[in-house]
This record gives structure tokens, C-alpha cells and sequence, in this order.
């Protein structure tokens, strides 16, 4: 599995509005310039985020966006998954009910489930509140 720039990107602009947007919204073009990502892709980036609820929007001159809920709320899976489809490591996983003829028979399903559970298990577990605390804790 490998995660494209858009759900790294997703990722770091949330980031972004944690710690920039908590007293004003903030600006396609502020975050883009910090996170150094193009304007036009942090554009489409936040569409995505937006429709999804994550962000609000303000229009006018200090228009921008900011977060919609707490930073605990904010699940990594979650993001990932929005931006990204399914985390699944092979096809037959990325549905509820694999669809495979020959799940019966793989000699390799129990692998793919293991490393599809380990995916899981950490960005299902990781918010956005635990980014801001493991920066906080590299900085002391």
C-alpha cells in the first residue's frame, strides 16, 4: 500500500488548520505556501475535506477555512480513506465480503489479512490531536 501525495497532503493540511486556524480562518494560500503544496492542489484538497464536513468555510476578506470539530475527532483512517479509497493491501480485501473465487484456497489470505488488520490497527488508532502531541513532544 502506498499512500499518494493527496492523502499525505489531506494530512498535512488539517495539521495546518490545527495550528493556525484556531483564531482565524485561514487561507488556501497561506496553507499551501506553509506546507509547500500548490495552490490549485491544496484548492482541490480542501473541496474534498470540505464536502466531507471536516473543514467550514468563510468568504470575505478574512474569509478562509477552519476545523468543524475537535482535534480527537479527526481519525487518520478516516482522512486516508476519503482521499485515498480503501487502505486494503490487495483488491479481495478492499470490500466488506471478498468477492475472490478462490479465498478458499489462497495460500496467502491469512497474510493480506494480518497486514490489512496492522494497517488498521495504526491509522485507525492515530487522530489528529496525536500529531499535535507527538510535535509538542519532539519540541521539549
Amino acid at each position: 500500500m502506498k499512500i499518494t501525495t493527496k492523502g499525505r497532503y489531506a494530512i498535512h493540511i488539517l495539521y495546518d488548520l490545527a495550528v493556525n486556524g484556531t483564531e482565524h480562518p485561514v487561507s488556501v494560500k497561506e496553507m499551501a505556501t506553509r506546507q509547500e503544496i500548490s495552490v490549485k492542489y491544496t484548492e482541490q484538497i480542501i473541496s474534498i475535506l470540505n464536502k466531507a464536513g471536516y473543514v467550514s468555510s468563510s468568504r470575505g476578506f478574512q474569509g478562509g477555512y477552519r476545523l468543524t470539530k475537535p482535534l480527537d475527532e479527526y481519525v487518520i483512517g478516516d482522512i486516508l480513506r476519503l482521499t485515498e479509497g480503501s487502505l486494503a493491501p490487495v483488491e479481495c480485501l478492499a470490500t466488506a465480503e471478498n468477492p475472490c473465487p478462490k479465498q478458499q484456497k489462497c495460500a496467502t489470505i491469512m497474510l493480506w489479512e494480518k497486514v490489512d488488520k496492522a494497517i488498521r490497527d495504526v491509522v485507525d488508532h492515530v487522530t489528529l490531536q496525536d500529531l499535535l502531541d507527538w510535535q509538542k513532544q519532539e519540541r521539549c
